[in-house]
């Protein structure tokens, strides 16, 4: 018989009083978290937001809310099948950290673009150290044709535990809401919000997260009348002004921007969607947030998209700049071309280093600290 458990308990939606764990399972089950603290206090989290203990036959999650800044837990995932509930599942023991938003010091890992490619995930999974949050930031899919895929690329991908020491936060890309099974994609994807955009803040770090939604326009024929992302870029832009307002975000020292596709690029030449041309940047996104971003003061929007690395630096129109992590080719399934993003926060900067696979640093930026005499100072190397 199939395992009843499909793979291990990914925590994602990370909070400064929680976080959310997700796991797939083969058939219809019911399942919670069992946790354990450093002082010795145990507990149970098993009730979803209708009071009811969580079920499904593809895929259970659980919230942990109402716990410590900065405190740090372990948890089991508990799962037992409805018709034989004597079938049960505990997993390995693993830690959920919660954000500690007055933090020093934080530090984050960026991956993108990895598109159901084992080897790349693998790679990167290898390459990536223990870290406040990893942002998968978009396309890892290709499209969604079959609906068992949802578990081997979000919860299992490369049969690995990516979320081990890393909590994550998952970016939605393009190529993440295409496919005849796409809709159901929220139901493996945990936001703190239940939305695709949301804002934390991991010690000096303010990070917003932001949906540009697809490639062309939502009339484009090819998406079949299914995506609706103007009005889901208007509703963000509102979102964004008031969520930069709030005094964790308003007063970080440092404010970056997570999206799949970039709100720039090195040649801006309106696309022919009628000719089979496609969105390079997302000229739609950046006319709906710019102004918000501007008056925050985001120093730098950190995206994929093109599978080439670039880093555009700020300028009197522009005054964020913009880090474009690489891709391998989908189309060959070559892992040379991918990259991965270190971002490193303290008192004095914030580093981030675009690395290769093989550990060639691509670019490296560093942020001062947002003060009122150096919003936007920057330096490449």
């Amino acid at each position: 018989m199939t395992s009843l458990v499909t793979s291990p308990p990914v925590v994602m939606a990370p909070r400064e009083d929680g976080a959310e764990v997700v796991w797939g399972v083969s058939r219809l089950s019911r399942g919670w978290l069992e946790w354990k603290s450093a002082d010795g206090r145990r507990g149970v989290a098993t009730a979803d937001a209708f009071g009811m203990v969580p079920q499904g036959d593809r895929v259970l999650r659980v919230r942990l809310a109402g716990l410590p800044a900065g405190s740090e837990l372990s948890i089991r995932a508990v799962t037992e099948a409805i018709e034989d509930p004597a079938e049960r599942h505990e997993s390995e023991w693993k830690t959920v950290r919660t954000f500690a938003p007055d933090a020093p010091t934080s530090r984050f890992a960026v991956w993108n673009d990895t598109h159901q490619n084992d080897d790349t995930v693998r790679a990167l999974d290898a390459l990536t150290p223990e870290v406040d949050v990893l942002v998968w930031n978009g396309d890892l899919c290709n499209d969604w044709k079959e609906p068992t895929w949802f578990t081997s690329t979000i919860l299992n991908p490369a049969g690995l535990d990516v979320s081990a020491d890393r909590p994550l936060a998952i970016v939605m890309g393009n190529h993440d809401v295409r496919g005849r099974y796409a809709y159901q994609l929220e139901e493996f994807v945990a936001a703190p919000e239940g939305r695709p955009f949301t804002a934390f803040r991991i010690g000096p770090v303010a990070c917003v997260v932001l949906h540009t939604g697809e490639d062309k326009p939502d009339a484009h024929p090819s998406f079949e009348g299914r995506v609706a992302f103007e009005p889901l870029r208007a509703e963000q832009a509102e979102w964004l002004r008031e969520v930069t307002t709030r005094p964790e975000f308003r007063d970080a020292p440092y404010r970056v921007v997570f999206c799949h596709i970039p709100l720039r690029w090195i040649d801006e030449t309106p696309a022919d969607y009628d000719a089979g041309g496609y969105d390079w940047f997302s000229r739609m996104s950046r006319d709906a947030w710019h102004d918000a971003l501007v008056n925050w003061g985001a120093q730098i929007v950190v995206s994929g998209h093109t599978h080439e690395p670039a880093w555009l630096q700020p300028s009197e129109e522009f005054p964020y700049g913009q880090l474009v992590g690489g891709g391998p080719d989908a189309d060959i399934a070559s892992v040379e071309a991918a990259t991965w993003i270190d971002g490193v926060a303290t008192p004095e900067s914030l580093v981030l280093t675009m690395r290769t696979l093989d550990g060639e640093v691509l670019h490296e930026i560093r942020l001062a600290p947002v003060t009122a005499d150096a919003m936007f100072a920057t330096a490449a190397v």
